[in-house]
Parts: C-alpha cells; structure tokens; sequence
C-alpha cells in the first residue's frame, strides 16, 4: 500500500537568487518570484488535505547577507503580511511563525503577532513561516530551559525523555514532518529542524524555487507515496493521515 498525503511538509525554499541571475535578473526579483510560489504551494497544500506546512524562509545565518538584499527581504516580509494574510485567514489558514522572531524589527514582530493572534481559531492548514530560524539554537534553548528546571529541582535529568524535550522546541504542537523538500539542488540540511526530521522522507529537486510550482509539488507528493518508511524496522511502514511523527500503522519504532 502506498503511503498516504503527508501531513506536515517542510520545505527549504532555495535559490532565489541562482535563478535570478540566470534569468539576467537582480537577485531581488528572484525574491518577489519566490513569494508567488509560497502563495501557490499554500494553495496546493490546502487542496491536498495537508494539514502543517513548514517554510524555511529566512535563517539566523541569513543576517550575514548584504545589508541591502536583508532589507528588501524584510520589506517583502512586511509587504506579503498586508496584502496576503487576510486571504490566508479568511481561507481558514492558520499563520504561525517559529524562530528567533526578536531579532526583527519592532514593526515587523507586531505584524506578526497580530497575524498569529487573528488566525488562531481557525482550523484549517497550518502555515508556518521559519524567521531568524536556526535549529541548533532551537535545540540548546531547550536545553538550558530543562538544565535551569534541574537546578531548580522541578525534573530529574534521569526523567527527561525525549518526549519532553520535543515539548520544549518550537515545533511543540505540531507532528514532525513526514517530508522534506528542499529546491535547487544542494544536498544539505541547512540547520533547518534537525531534531523534527530524523525520519523524514527528503526530496530534493534541482528546480530553484522560483521555479518549483504545483506540479513540482505534486511531483514530491507522489514520489513520497513510493518510499517505503521503515524507522529502523526491517519491514516497511505506511503511514496514514491520522498518525503523527514517527507513529506507524503497524507499530513500528523510531
């Protein structure tokens, strides 16, 4: 039996600025190109019935870049929360942002703040956007909040599970991801949710991702319905929509 639609994606969205330049293009219109296909992969999430999408948009090493090329990213930032996420919450998506979100602007995290608070109560895809994002970061944060809870005496370090530190991440209230996609070609992970993915399928396409649109998509979607998920058993695993993480069908471990 095949696989079932994932239901949370992670997608590391690369080469905005590789695709620009082939195109004779300034880097930063391969950015305003990029922000067209989040909205088309939101829309082809929703009609596929997945339930947590996951875009790696902008990570804390992404701050050694430019001055010039981080402010247009920050203004296209501020630019898409005006004009998209009114859509977005009227489509029934819920607008959710994991990172180090206090290294933006005060305007920026307003903006924010009052997209996650308006889009709260609805109940439909999950769109979280990674800003100031850096997973190892992620990890050693959850680690000092459980050392300090030691000290303090409120759990024994023989008690932490990992369970509980998946509790501690920001990806707290979420499934982990049963899919990576990452655009473009480069074949690495990019400090992007290390802890989430130890058992996702990954998909790597050589399209930049100015150029990964619904059918590309689709594509990555079938090609996860081939794999056969073990996480570490000897016989496949499928997985269906109502299990989370790294929970089976057939009950095999992580």
């Amino acid at each position: 039996m095949p696989n079932a639609i994932p239901q949370h994606v992670a997608i590391i969205m690369d080469g905005n600025g590789r695709w620009a330049k082939k195109q004779g293009l300034l880097r930063i219109q391969g950015h305003e190109v990029g922000v067209q296909r989040v909205e088309e992969i939101i829309k082809a999430a929703q009609d596929k019935g997945i339930r947590y999408l996951t875009l790696y948009a902008f990570s804390k090493e992404n701050w050694r870049r430019p001055k010039e090329e981080v402010e247009f990213l920050m203004g296209l930032l501020s630019s898409y929360l005006d004009k998209k996420i009114e859509a977005m919450i009227k489509n029934n998506c819920v607008f959710n942002v994991i990172g180090e979100v206090g290294d933006l602007a005060p305007t920026l995290q307003k903006k924010l703040t009052q997209a996650m608070e308006s889009s709260k109560h609805n109940t439909g895809l999950v769109v979280t956007f990674a800003l100031s994002y850096s997973s190892r970061r992620e990890i050693l944060r959850a680690c000092q909040k459980l050392a300090d809870e030691a000290v303090r005496g409120l759990v024994k370090p023989s008690e932490i599970t990992e369970e509980i530190v998946a509790r501690n991440l920001y990806t707290a209230d979420m499934p982990d991801p049963e899919l990576l996609i990452r655009t473009s070609g480069e074949m690495r992970i990019s400090n992007f949710l290390l802890w989430q993915i130890s058992y996702a399928e990954l998909y790597i396409t050589q399209k930049f991702w100015p150029e990964f649109t619904r059918d590309e998509f689709e594509k990555a979607l079938e090609d996860y319905k081939g794999r056969e998920r073990r996480f570490g058993d000897t016989c496949p695993v499928r997985v269906s929509n109502e299990s989370s993480g790294a929970r089976a069908t057939n009950g095999g471990k992580a």
